[in-house]
């Protein structure tokens, strides 16, 4: 789909690329990151108002280092971040160097004072001298190419910011996309509308129009399945679909008996009643766990529950009796970067949640209208599709269900046992005003038993973790410091309500070194 302002971003392998690409789509233009091998023809291609490059491990003299693709002739600014700086100044004549320690963390910088200033850079205007950065670099550059200035410095000497004098050329060895430099978000705005002259007309409403309009162009008269989950992204899909095709979408929701208390019938609600929308819900609970039976290994689980997806997947769409041409999937901008990355896919911490592709012998092109979007950016366009809260901004959820979070064997009755636990804490955290600022909570099933007393009697029964945690991405995440009193309501429902429970504990692990997930 074509937008219109828009900026590149060229990655050279930075945990904090993605981070820059959602700071310019916050600012309302439309963003893309490329990887930094990319062609100079296709770079030219994308017409882009303006590029950026990224930070990376790299030293600009390692071998095989990333080199500056061909971007100095594209006529458009560019601006070059911690690596991307280096990199820029390598490849015009300047001298990179390694310092003698590594600047990491929180810097403040200064601009030069007159006479010494030499021009006056617009990415500064709102900078005050002494604003803290967040630098992370080892090396550094020592010797500036011709025609460039130094326009800041940190406290220890080194460039911070520096500027071509012709060229609407910069270079930041700071990071302004994160949250730790307070002019950052600043620095962006002046270089993206003063620089670029961008202009701010990225929204999820005109979005979804262009994507309705892409969607029905790509389908014609034909046929789409979507696999409705209940979560947000395929819920996102499906609407999004729905608007676009009519009756000429199917969903089919596959309920594994894996699901948070209450969701079929939420889905039912909001899609088949609501929406109007065709929808077949299959009863798979029994099939599911009984494949699941004595499988204690969360890979075997995922394995048995992906396969098991697969086959009954495969007989409902033969139950409709209907061709369809296309798969809709809601694959999401994340997944993309992540399959073209300069650092290549990130180590496979484990297999994903979500269940995968269908077989090829399906036979079905595929529908991906959320492929351009972040997440946070796909419950905005659900909003403005008319989506509940209680569905927009539902918390992400693994693909294999609550079979995940009952650590051990899965069975009928374990299942039950969860299913109520986590209600409660769901019921309970959403009712605490500090909920929004949560990323994710819910209740673990632990294979653990222990004593307690109920009634002057004894007890041995099951123990149920809680765990919350904050996070902007899902990336990193500090678990929640929830009120005491908060705690104590949950801890006292659960063992109270749920006959089967007698000791509740609370998770305090960071992702990382834990998961959010326990398996």
């Amino acid at each position: 789909m074509h937008h219109g302002s828009r900026i590149l971003v060229l990655d050279f392998g930075s945990q904090y690329t993605m981070l820059i690409a959602r700071r310019i789509r916050e600012l309302g233009v439309y963003c893309e990151i490329w990887p930094c091998t990319a062609a100079a023809d296709r770079i030219a291609a994308f017409g882009g108002h303006g590029v950026i490059l990224s930070g990376g491990p790299s030293s600009v003299y390692d071998a095989g280092a990333p080199q500056l693709p061909g971007v100095l002739g594209l006529g458009v600014p560019i601006l070059g971040i911690c690596y991307g700086m280096q990199v820029l100044a390598h490849s015009l004549g300047g001298r990179v160097e390694p310092g003698t320690t590594r600047e990491y963390g929180p810097a403040a910088i200064a601009q030069p004072a007159p006479p010494d200033r030499q021009v006056a850079c617009p990415l500064l205007v709102d900078v005050d001298d002494g604003a803290v950065v967040w630098m992370s670099h080892g090396d550094h550059v020592a010797e500036l190419p011709k025609e460039f200035v130094a326009v800041a410095r940190s406290k220890d000497g080194l460039l911070a910011a520096v500027q071509h004098r012709a060229q609407p050329w910069f270079g930041l060895q700071f990071h302004p996309e994160v949250e730790h430099s307070a002019c950052g978000r600043a620095i962006l705005q002046r270089f993206v509308f003063d620089v670029c002259r961008c202009r701010a007309d990225w929204s999820m409403d005109s979005f979804a129009e262009t994507a309705i309009a892409a969607i029905r162009a790509q389908v014609g008269e034909g046929r789409v399945l979507c696999g409705l989950s209940g979560g947000v992204d395929s819920s996102v899909v499906a609407a999004l679909l729905h608007r676009a095709l009519g009756p000429r979408l199917q969903c089919v929701m596959v309920d594994n008996g894996l699901l948070r208390q209450g969701e079929v019938e939420q889905v039912k609600m909001i899609f088949a009643e609501g929406l109007g929308l065709p929808l077949l819900v299959v009863d798979a609970r029994a099939q599911f766990l009984s494949a699941l039976a004595g499988v204690a290994d969360p890979e075997r689980k995922r394995k048995e529950i992906g396969r098991l997806f697969i086959e009954v997947f495969e007989q409902a769409v033969a139950q409709l009796g209907v061709h369809f041409d296309f798969l809709a999937q809601g694959t999401l901008y994340p997944d993309v970067i992540e399959s073209v990355s300069f650092a290549g896919p990130s180590a496979t911490i484990k297999s994903h949640h979500n269940v995968g592709g269908l077989p090829d012998r399906m036979r079905m092109r595929l529908v991906e209208p959320l492929r351009e979007l972040f997440k946070d950016e796909v419950r905005v366009l659900g909003r403005a599709l008319g989506l509940p809260p209680s569905l927009v901004d539902r918390q992400p959820f693994p693909g294999p269900g609550l079979a995940v979070r009952i650590l051990g064997d899965v069975t009928a009755e374990r299942v039950a046992l969860l299913q109520r636990a986590d209600a409660i804490v769901r019921a309970e955290i959403d009712a605490w005003p500090g909920h929004v600022e949560l990323w994710q909570y819910f209740a673990v099933l632990l294979p653990i038993q222990s004593v307690g007393v109920m009634g002057d009697q004894r007890t041995y029964e099951a123990t149920c973790a809680v765990r919350a945690v904050t996070s902007i991405d899902g990336m990193t995440a500090d678990w929640a410091d929830l009120p005491k009193a908060l705690l104590g309501r949950i801890s006292s429902r659960i063992i109270n309500e749920v006959r089967g429970i007698n000791r509740v504990v609370y998770d305090i692990s960071s992702k990382p070194p834990a998961t959010i997930e326990w398996e």
